[in-house]
C-alpha cells in the first residue's frame, strides 16, 4: 500500500479501525505481509498513518476470522495454517455451501435469482482480465446473493464467517482456474434454477474442493509420512 501522505488512512472519513482492517487483510490476501510475518503495531500505524488503538483493534478482527494470531510475548503474527488445519475448514466450508445451495434450490426467489444471474454474467464476462480485486469482490457477491436465496440468517452468518477464515484457501491466480471458477458457479445457478436441491448440493461442495488451494509457503511443514503399500 502507498505510504505518501495524501494516502494515509488518517485523511479519510470511514472509522479508522475499518480502513486498518481493510487495508492489512488486503495486504494478508496478497501475499504482501507473508506467513508467519510479525505485524508490528507501531510500524504498521506508521505505514497507514493512524495512531496504535485502530492498528490494534484491526489485528484483534483479523484474529477472530483466524488470519492472524496472536500470542503472548510474540504479538500477532499473520496465520500459518498446517495441511490438516486446511483439511477440516475446507471439509466445513463444503458441507455448508452444500446445504446453503439445496437451500436456495428450495426456496428461489425470482428477484434474488436475478440478481444472481446478473453477478454470474458480469464475472464470466471478467474472466478474460486481470482485475483481479473485482472478480474476487463478485465471488463473493455471489456466495453472499446465493445465501439470500437460501433465506436462512443464521446458515449465511456462518457462512460469512467462515468464508472470511477460509479466503486464503480460494485465492485465483490463474486465468484457467478463473474461468473454471464462473462455469461452477453456472452449473450451481442452474440446478437452483431448476430446483435440483441435491445436484445443486452436490456442485456447490464439488466447487469449494475443486477451488481450494493454498500455496505450499502458506502451509507448516509437517513430517513426512510412510506411503501406504
Amino acid at each position: 500500500m502507498d505510504s505518501t501522505t495524501d494516502n494515509k488512512l488518517g485523511k479519510r472519513h470511514t472509522p479508522l479501525t475499518t480502513l486498518v482492517l481493510t487495508a492489512l487483510r488486503e495486504r494478508i490476501m496478497s501475499g504482501a505481509l507473508a506467513p508467519g510475518e510479525r505485524l508490528v503495531e507501531g510500524r504498521l500505524s506508521e505505514e497507514l498513518g493512524v495512531s496504535r488503538m485502530p492498528v490494534r483493534e484491526a489485528l484483534r478482527a483479523l484474529a477472530a476470522e483466524g488470519i492472524v494470531a496472536i500470542e503472548p510475548r510474540r504479538g500477532a503474527t499473520v496465520t500459518t495454517f498446517t495441511r490438516e488445519q486446511i483439511h477440516e475448514m475446507v471439509e466445513v466450508r463444503a458441507t455448508l455451501e452444500a446445504l446453503n445451495a439445496k437451500l436456495a434450490a428450495r426456496r428461489h426467489d425470482p428477484a434474488q435469482i436475478a440478481k444472481l444471474e446478473r453477478i454470474l454474467a458480469e464475472g464470466s464476462q471478467l474472466t478474460s482480465d486481470d482485475d483481479l480485486t473485482r472478480i474476487s469482490a463478485l465471488n463473493l457477491d455471489f456466495h453472499e446473493a446465493l445465501g439470500n436465496v437460501a433465506a436462512n440468517s443464521v446458515l449465511q452468518d456462518i457462512m460469512r464467517s467462515l468464508r472470511e477464515r477460509t479466503a486464503l484457501f480460494f485465492t485465483v491466480n490463474n486465468r484457467e482456474r478463473m474461468r473454471q471458477n464462473w462455469e461452477e458457479h453456472a452449473a450451481i445457478l442452474r440446478a437452483v434454477v431448476a430446483g435440483d436441491a441435491e445436484l445443486a448440493a452436490l456442485l456447490a461442495a464439488r466447487h469449494v474442493y475443486s477451488a481450494a488451494e493454498l500455496p505450499q509457503s502458506m502451509q507448516q511443514p509437517q513430517q513426512q509420512q510412510p506411503t501406504p503399500a
